[in-house]
């Protein structure tokens, strides 16, 4: 099983999403930024160094948003989702293909990577509870 960290980056009723890019497995689906936890390192620290070195900001990191357990038939992955702000730097694309601010509402609109869903399925119910 392999942990890997994504960010739940938001601004203004919005959420960051990124585009994998067409080189890596599950290409060109959508997911939020993050990587895998290296030997020794905490949750936190590796969603600070997956997005400096990817996009090229720096993120204060917060609590656990939610976490899942997915298989894909080529690995399976312990993905833990972390509440997170940018507090310096502006995105760049140095690893994804592109970058996307998206309301909850406009999720359906983006083909995520299966271990991402249930983020989403998340975020869209939180905001429609919120608006009840």
């Amino acid at each position: 099983m392999i942990e890997v960290v994504a960010a739940l980056i938001r601004n203004n009723g919005k959420f960051m999403i990124c585009q994998r890019p067409e080189n890596k497995s599950r290409a060109l689906l959508w997911e939020f930024p993050g990587g895998k936890v290296e030997a020794g390192e905490t949750k936190e620290a590796a969603l600070a160094r997956e997005c400096r070195e990817e996009l090229d900001i720096e993120l204060s990191v917060g609590a656990v948003f939610a976490d899942s357990t997915f298989v894909y038939p080529d690995i399976s992955v312990h993905l833990t989702l972390l509440e997170a702000r940018i507090v310096r730097g502006e995105p760049k694309l140095l690893e994804h293909k592109d970058f996307r601010w998206i309301t909850p509402e406009e999720a359906h609109l983006f083909e995520f990577s299966p271990a991402d869903v249930p983020f989403v399925e998340k975020l869209v119910i939180l905001s429609v509870a919120k608006n009840l």
